[in-house]
């Protein structure tokens, strides 16, 4: 190799320990051999970066190698990087298990139990049972622990035998060039031992297929998106291992009415004309029942009022949400003859309506603003 070494890492020459052995960690990350199966390119640019950081890692080459270079290496008897072992043990202090490999003291007890994974279910619920909580039971489908093998996997009377392609390390190793990577061994996947006689109710497997009910308690002031935790509820554990968690999920149906923002709730509640002009005091309905609004006179389309207390409650307290109330002012579509004659005569003795006079001071302005410029002009 004849690139600097600094230059490789990408680091200067008066980097510390410390960035030297960032910069190597970055770049067998990037290039390692698993996550580059088949590039040429990526195995020459690792081990590249694994001599480079062999000898600046090392106080004496590093020094021997910033005054001579490395013609001072080789007459040092330094020939490059060394054993294949000797690498693939400083990557295991690097990374550890982070590309699934083990060093040569990291054997794998193939008796260590295995706990259960982790479900998820997801159960769509009513605006109304999200705001008060409800209870449900639910049919599941996962597997248990055998109760026959206890999880093991085994015939009753007869024990799992150590791997004979892994030697119960569950990883295999293999040589790429100067260096060993190392993977789940695939004759055991990892466990380290394979079942010889396997047992007749799961086959082998440790776990069964059940079916069970679960009860499920969903709080008052959930929203959608939730997310319960029902520990043990899961999969079940093999060899002693505990039983997975049940993640419930949930999705609540939107309401015809109202809307919901956090706590509060929103209600578009119609209001009739007259109402809305005489003012009046109307049961609007809630979540909780209904209430009394108070509606002054004179109240505009789209206006707001707050019921205190009237909302969600919370999911931590005993404390409620506001619910807002907009008003919609309806504009009557039928009239009867007596209705269009009340009108007419609200209208003739308010005077002026308000449509005439917006229109008449529109006027006025546009047409006077244009006289005033016609006679400006005309001087």
């Amino acid at each position: 190799m004849n690139r600097d070494y600094y230059d490789i890492l990408g680091v200067s020459v008066e980097a510390s320990a410390e960035e030297i052995k960032k910069a190597y960690r970055k770049l067998a990350m990037k290039y390692h051999p698993d996550r580059n199966p088949g590039d040429l390119e990526a195995e020459t640019k690792f081990k590249e970066a694994a001599e480079a950081y062999e000898v600046l890692s090392d106080v004496q080459k590093r020094r021997l190698y910033d005054t001579y270079g490395q013609e001072g290496l080789k007459n040092s008897g330094y020939s490059g990087p060394g054993s294949a072992e000797d690498i693939f043990s400083s990557i295991n202090d690097l990374f550890g298990d982070l590309f699934g490999f083990g060093g040569r003291n990291r054997q794998r007890n193939p008796n260590a139990p295995i706990p259960g994974d982790d479900l998820r279910y997801d159960i769509e619920i009513s605006f109304m049972d999200a705001v008060h909580g409800t209870s449900r039971e639910v049919e599941l489908t996962r597997r248990e622990t055998c109760w026959t093998c206890e999880g093991s996997g085994a015939r009753p009377g007869y024990k799992p035998q150590m791997c004979p392609a892994c030697h119960g390390r569950g990883q295999v190793i293999r040589s790429q060039g100067f260096f060993q990577v190392s993977s789940t061994c695939p004759q055991c996947q990892g466990v380290g031992q394979v079942i010889i006689e396997p047992c007749n109710d799961c086959h082998g497997q440790g776990l069964v297929n059940k079916t069970k009910k679960v009860a499920i308690k969903i709080p008052s002031g959930v929203d959608s998106g939730a997310r319960m935790r029902l520990r043990g509820e899961g999969e079940g554990g093999r060899r002693g291992g505990s039983a997975g968690d049940l993640y419930v999920v949930i999705h609540v149906q939107p309401h015809e009415y109202f809307q919901r923002e956090g706590q509060t709730i929103f209600l578009r509640y119609p209001v009739s004309m007259a109402r809305a002009a005489l003012g009046s005091e109307v049961e609007v309905p809630t979540i909780h029942g209904t209430a009394s609004l108070k509606i002054p006179a004179g109240t505009q389309p789209g206006e707001r009022f707050t019921l205190r207390r009237e909302g969600v409650p919370s999911l931590r307290d005993k404390s409620r949400g506001d619910m807002v109330v907009e008003v919609q002012v309806q504009t009557p579509t039928k009239l009867s003859k007596q209705q269009k004659v009340l009108l007419k005569e609200f209208v003739e003795i308010s005077g002026e309506s308000h449509e005439e006079g917006f229109f008449s001071r529109l006027l006025h302005s546009h047409f006077g603003q244009n006289d005033k410029n016609q006679r400006a002009s005309d001087a």
